[in-house]
């Protein structure tokens, strides 16, 4: 809903920047990294929301889902550290790096627990 509200900000204020941003044809170095990050988090949602019809095993949309994430969270780092706006540099920089520390810290989580349900499933049930 965030990006959606961004996105229809940007498009309120300047629609002909939006439609060079949507067709990759706009000057500015960061507008790239936010498009591909805005597709990515659709794609997600999208693909949450069909999980089922399409019959994904977990395995597939655990991979799927962690691909898309790692695009989301890269693009919209990059996106925002190349902006230059009303945020200073620094702490622009440490939002960021907090994002993508709790980005980390998740996907190390998720291969413990994977681990541990795959260790569990291997011993022998008595």
């Amino acid at each position: 809903m965030a990006v959606m509200i961004h996105v229809g900000g940007l498009w309120i204020t300047s629609p002909p920047d939006m439609v060079d941003a949507l067709l990759f044809a706009s000057p500015t170095p960061f507008s790239p990294f936010g498009v591909i990050a805005m597709w990515a988090i659709f794609a997600v949602a999208l693909l949450a929301a069909l999980r089922r019809r399409l019959g994904l095993r977990p395995r597939t949309w655990r991979i799927a889902h962690m691909v898309l994430a790692v695009v989301i969270v890269a693009g919209g780092i990059v996106h925002a550290m190349l902006i230059e706006g009303t945020m200073e540099t620094v702490s622009k920089a440490v939002l960021c790096a907090l994002v993508l520390a709790a980005t980390m810290k998740v996907m190390a989580d998720l291969r413990v627990w994977r681990r541990r349900a795959t260790s569990r499933s291997e011993i022998p049930q008595s």
